[in-house]
């Protein structure tokens, strides 16, 4: 049994990470914001409330860590935050939230969990990135690209410095994911989504959980400083046209 935590556990990919561990047989520290303990959370998981905005959020976890699981071997990074602002909109408090949330504090829990992990026979740090920034751009997301490109960044060097130990430092890059966040964007945009997509479909949040779990998988113990973009061929076309080809199996 492994202990497991999921910063940013409580919906979407995050929800269905924990799952996905729980299903096999580990101990998980979920945190949130909120720290809402899901119903269907199995008894061997546990909830707590952590606001990545806050800049005590690291060590919070790290007590959290040491309080609910006693050790640590595998550190998902799933939290994060995307609102939706043009740049002709930026403003500094805009720009500082989204940068405290989606990078500051994830790099700094990294950090302040180095001794648990250093302790761990197969420690790994996997993070939740995207598409969006390494790979693509949206508009009114270019802080967030931002901060999913500073993920990879971060990551490699992150990986090198930590390979003495045995630590592997990976990411998994979603395309479009049937999130609670992504309904948000109307079901116009859903549709018009999957329709670019070649596997004909969004994906779903158990599909990115599969790719967490295999890298903090024994399978994946050689594999570090890399990010496997999960999107269903979604970055391959030139242009969406290429896609219409393919809508039908004849």
């Amino acid at each position: 049994m492994r202990h497991v935590a999921v910063v940013g556990g409580s919906r979407g990919i995050g929800r269905a990470t924990v799952m996905r561990f729980a299903q096999n047989g580990d101990r998980v520290l979920s945190t949130s914001r909120s720290g809402v303990h899901d119903k269907d959370f199995p008894p061997q998981v546990v909830s707590r409330a952590v606001n990545m905005a806050e800049v005590d959020a690291p060590a919070r976890i790290l007590d959290a860590i040491e309080q609910d699981l006693g050790r640590l071997d595998v550190l998902c990074l799933v939290a994060g935050v995307f609102p939706a602002c043009p740049l002709s909109e930026m403003t500094p408090e805009a720009l500082s939230e989204i940068l405290q949330i989606n990078l500051a504090s994830q790099i700094l829990t990294v950090s302040a969990a180095l001794p648990l992990l250093k302790q761990s026979e197969h420690p790994r740090v996997v993070f939740m990135s995207s598409i969006t920034g390494p790979v693509t751009g949206f508009p009114g997301w270019s802080h967030y690209g931002a901060t999913k490109a500073g993920q990879l960044g971060f990551m490699r060097t992150a990986a090198l410095e930590l390979a003495p130990w045995g630590i592997t430092v990976n990411a998994v890059a979603p395309g479009s994911v049937a999130t609670e966040g992504l309904a948000d964007m109307g079901q116009d945009y859903l549709e018009a989504a999957a329709a670019t997509i070649p596997l004909g479909r969004l994906a779903s949040t158990s599909d990115i959980a599969d790719a967490v779990f295999f890298l903090a998988s024994d399978s994946a113990g050689y594999i570090t400083g890399q990010c496997i973009t999960v999107d269903g061929g979604q970055t391959l076309p030139e242009t969406a046209e290429a896609v219409l080809p393919l809508a039908s199996k004849d």
